[in-house]
């Protein structure tokens, strides 16, 4: 179960306040903000996204293992599914929590820098994930800041520097312009050309 501390405004998912939709959200965090020497395996930390449907104080079951081991095969983690979590590298514990969200049959997906710190094989497996999301009807929206590949990598993008600069398509909002004044002007522009793919992101 993902928890929000709303500093102003309000959420609405689907329409509707977030206390009322949470179950319809999962949650990737940053990797420097997960205590990566908690003792638990693999397994269990992806079991822990089942833990919204059938409360904290239920043990998970049969069901639940098997959606968990499902969601660590499509990251390529299911080898590792007995491993202590601290026991992995970098990318490999961004896919453990890439595959937790998975379990969680969500909506709409917030991810942290995802790519944030990881390989590159990992990069684009969680960007073919991204892609399967995206097609299947889902929301994925990601803090992303790595300019060179916004293009490549999502089809809508929200800048922002304290205030939204900008937000639309990222053929019409990511312009030199835009990022710009996200940025301060302190920012070398590279020209790309947009081959959208996934679904949202929020550049800072």
């Amino acid at each position: 179960m993902t928890s929000f501390t709303l500093a102003a405004g309000q959420v609405l998912i689907h329409g509707r306040p977030y206390a009322e939709q949470e179950r319809q959200v999962a949650y990737v965090p940053q990797r420097g903000s997960v205590d990566w020497d908690f003792p638990t395996t693999v397994l269990d930390v992806v079991m822990m996204g089942r833990y919204g449907t059938i409360g904290w104080m239920r043990r998970p079951g049969g069901k639940e293992r098997a959606l968990a081991l499902e969601a660590l095969a499509k990251v390529g983690m299911q080898a590792y599914a007995d491993r202590q979590i601290s026991q992995l590298s970098g990318g490999q514990q961004q896919r453990v929590f890439v595959a937790r969200s998975l379990v969680q049959d969500a909506s709409v997906f917030l991810m942290d820098e995802p790519f944030q710190g990881v390989d590159a094989t990992t990069e684009r497996a969680i960007v073919l994930l991204l892609q399967d999301l995206r097609a299947s009807g889902k929301t994925v929206v990601v803090v992303h800041h790595d300019l060179q590949t916004v293009a490549d990598y999502f089809d809508w993008v929200t800048l922002l520097n304290v205030r939204r600069i900008a937000s639309g398509p990222v053929h019409e909002v990511f312009t030199e312009e835009n990022v710009r004044l996200a940025y301060g002007g302190r920012v070398a522009w590279l020209k790309t050309e947009p081959a959208a793919t996934t679904g949202s992101t929020t550049a800072r």
